[in-house]
């Protein structure tokens, strides 16, 4: 057992916590919305890599979950000082999406409708981040409408969103599921 170090500081008791940097703010601040939603993709992403995939997948997983602890600390430090000390993303981040994205894509059936979430619960959870990852990219530009916030976490959320997208079709494919369109009932 670690000695040194408590989990709990109680200074969270009021309602409050510190940015990086040592700002308090309410829990409820835009910026701790916009992180915390981030946070949250984070568990869901490796809800997915714990389930069975192949390994270059899980690799990949680990790769965005990093990137978003990245894209995280960044949205919580609360001046140009403490975003000095703190890890960036690249556009080289966002690059890496794109490429897997087109690799995805060569091995599946074109999409020519939109398709109902679900057939697999792999494919399930990959949908489910999928949406997760929307909000927070809402909250990162709601964020960015107030404060400075570095456009590439925005352009890597988007960017995210539709690797997630593609990657649930792909999780479709793997395990030999059957992709519903949606049929609009116009009458």
């Amino acid at each position: 057992m670690n000695d040194g170090f408590k989990i709990y500081t109680k200074k969270g008791d009021k309602g409050e916590t510190s940015l990086i940097g040592g700002k308090r703010v309410p829990k409820f601040h835009d910026r701790i919305e916009a992180y915390g939603t981030l946070d949250e993709l984070n568990c869901y992403i490796g809800l997915i890599r714990d389930q069975d995939t192949d390994m270059h997948t899980r690799e990949m997983l680990i790769e965005i979950q990093d990137r978003l602890f990245t894209a995280e600390s960044l949205l919580a430090a609360d001046n140009p000082t403490s975003l000095a000390s703190l890890p960036h993303l690249f556009e080289d981040d966002v690059t890496l999406l794109e490429n897997e994205i087109d690799k995805m894509n060569e091995q599946l059936p074109a999409i020519k409708n939109f398709i109902l979430p679900g057939g697999h619960i792999t494919v399930s959870h990959t949908h489910v981040a999928r949406c997760i990852c929307r909000r927070a990219e809402r909250l990162t530009v709601r964020l960015a409408q107030h404060f400075d916030v570095d456009e590439l976490i925005i352009k890597y959320l988007n960017r995210l969103s539709d690797y997630l997208f593609v990657l649930a079709r792909k999780f479709t494919h793997d395990f030999k599921v059957t992709e519903i369109p949606w049929k609009a009932r116009m009458t």
